[in-house]
């Protein structure tokens, strides 16, 4: 049973011929605690990782599964890009887009 004493940065531990007493200095004791901070903050992100890496594997389409056709939704229209062309193949453009 291992008490810390946090004002004298001191930890007192019960052995067999007594107790036992074990120091740092407050730089140590900073730079440990700037280390269980980075630990904590990547324990926090694997988390939320996880729980992304979830959301994003339930949203991914099936690739075997057949999609469709490939019919416009709407908004837009059929162009033809060389007019000098004797077949005059069309070319689908939207309609919401902008001139530029």
């Amino acid at each position: 049973m291992a008490i810390p004493k946090y004002t004298y940065l001191k930890l007192k531990i019960p052995g067999l011929n007594g107790v036992i007493t074990i120091g740092t200095s407050f730089q140590h004791a900073y730079e440990c605690e700037v280390e269980c901070c980075d630990h904590a903050l990547a324990i926090i992100a694997f988390g939320e990782l996880t729980a992304i890496r979830k959301e994003v594997t339930e949203e991914v389409p099936d690739p075997k599964k057949l999609t469709g056709s490939f019919e416009p939704t709407g908004g837009s229209k059929e162009v033809i890009m060389d007019l000098r062309s004797t077949e005059g193949k069309p070319v689908r453009i939207g309609t919401t887009l902008s001139s530029k």
